[in-house]
């Protein structure tokens, strides 16, 4: 009897071993010898594609850039300059603090950024997919092995969001063109906050301006200004829009390279056979 059992277990074993090395050699077997370049290219691009349509899917719901620490928009960089001139003032000269109360509306401005951003990025997909479609890969087996050949960047190591970056790289410019509009369009829309994202930005700059004309007409609050060391600068910058567009794009390009990784880290966790077979190659290597 026990025989019997020692026998059953010795064949289970040896079945099972066998099977694990048959479905090993199954997937070393789709190894970069086996593809061609077509099929490289077609799988670059699905990797994208796949890319683009979670990159959207969540930079479009409510606090995808918002809430995210590593995309939400911040201020432009003159704006963002002149709100620590404004912190810095207010904490040194309190006689002028009532005059710069304007936190609430530096906050406003990234909000209703980040809102437009998010609205926006619903209507990213077509245009990255359109973009995808009608680019041309001559690198493929380079950005397949994880090398960006337009990097300005070049690195030693493996690149695991190399088509991203080539991607980004072809493309970024004729994409800002097409996505601008639909930025501008959100940009003048109010999301829910009572104000569009040109009334916040218009409505901090004349703020700022009331401000400083309001100093600068009275003799003694002028003199309490001036002597104190601190200067707050007007915002020159009179649109938003070019800034919201470059920065959406790079939030969307940053997920895109997010979702490559995770298909170069396990491919065949993926549907779709082109995906398996070609980032499987570098995958069990």
């Amino acid at each position: 009897m026990k025989r019997n059992i020692y026998i059953s277990i010795i064949t289970f074993i040896t079945v099972f071993t066998i099977s694990s090395c048959e479905f090993l050699e199954q997937l070393a077997g789709e190894n970069l010898d086996e593809l061609t370049t077509e099929q490289v290219i077609q799988g670059l691009k699905t990797a994208l594609e796949i890319g683009t349509d979670s990159s959207a899917t969540t930079l479009s719901a409510r606090d995808g850039y918002y809430k995210n620490s590593l995309l939400k928009i911040p201020l432009p960089d003159e704006a963002q300059q002149v709100r620590m001139q404004v912190v810095a003032l207010v904490n040194n000269v309190p006689g002028l603090a009532e005059y710069f109360n304007l936190d609430e509306k530096f906050e406003d401005v990234v909000e209703s950024i980040n809102r437009a951003a998010e609205e926006a990025a619903k209507d990213a997909k077509p245009i990255f997919v359109d973009a995808i479609t009608g680019i041309t890969i001559d690198q493929g087996w380079d950005i397949l092995n994880g090398v960006n050949p337009l990097s300005q960047m070049k690195s030693e190591g493996f690149d695991s969001t190399a088509a991203t970056g080539y991607f980004k790289e072809v493309t970024f410019s004729p994409l800002q063109g097409l996505f601008a509009p639909k930025i501008d369009a959100q940009l003048n829309k109010d999301l829910g906050l009572g104000f569009s994202a040109n009334q916040a930005w218009s409505s901090l700059r004349n703020a700022i301006n009331t401000a400083l004309n309001t100093i600068e007409g009275n003799f003694l609050l002028n003199t309490l200004y001036q002597s104190s060391g601190y200067t707050v600068n007007r915002i020159s910058q009179e649109s938003i829009g070019d800034f919201a567009t470059e920065k959406a794009l790079n939030g969307l390009f940053y997920k895109v390279g997010e979702e490559e990784k995770k298909i170069r880290k396990n491919p065949y966790i993926w549907a779709e056979d082109i995906i398996q077979k070609v980032f499987g190659s570098v995958y069990v290597k």
